[in-house]
């Protein structure tokens, strides 16, 4: 009879115990998963941003060589007659300006002055704010400055530590 109890009793601790090794390996193979997922997720998400960040710079840039264009298309004298120039200037500055927001809503900080500082620095050439310096003169340094923390602000993203 004791034997019959030792026998059931070892029985039932296998079962348990194998059980319970099911159980534990389910739930390690599930968390696993789980973090594999976050992974992914995390991955796919970062890349999402940088494209939408690379797009706002992209736009960015092609504002800012819009309003380069009108700096340079500015006529002489200014008060005249300037065939319609100053309302396309305005159209062009005032899409600039949004631009620039859009990149200050969605990129790394270390961009907003940045983009902040060339836009005033077009925003100037444009409107002739410059005195008798040369538009190129005056916008290189702010747009060197611009591309290098956008470059930056882009790496960040690519090394996981921005966005």
């Amino acid at each position: 009879m004791a034997l019959d109890v030792w026998s059931s009793v070892l029985s039932l601790t296998g079962v348990a115990l194998g059980g319970g090794l099911t159980a534990l390996s389910q739930r390690v193979t599930q968390r696993s998963a789980e973090r594999v997922e976050e992974r992914r997720l995390r991955a796919a998400t970062g890349e999402a941003r940088r494209t939408e960040q690379l797009h706002a710079i992209k736009e960015f840039i092609a504002c800012a060589q819009e309003a380069e264009r009108a700096a340079y298309r500015r006529p002489d004298p200014w008060g005249g007659e300037d065939d319609g120039w100053s309302a396309s200037a305005g159209t062009t500055m005032t899409t600039l300006w949004v631009a620039e927001r859009h990149l200050v809503l969605l990129c790394d900080p270390a961009l907003h002055s940045a983009v902040h500082a060339y836009a005033r620095a077009l925003n100037q050439a444009v409107w002739r704010e410059i005195g008798d310096t040369e538009v190129n003169e005056h916008l290189e340094e702010h747009k060197t400055a611009f591309m290098t923390a956008a470059r930056a602000s882009l790496s960040s993203i690519d090394a996981g530590t921005g966005g």
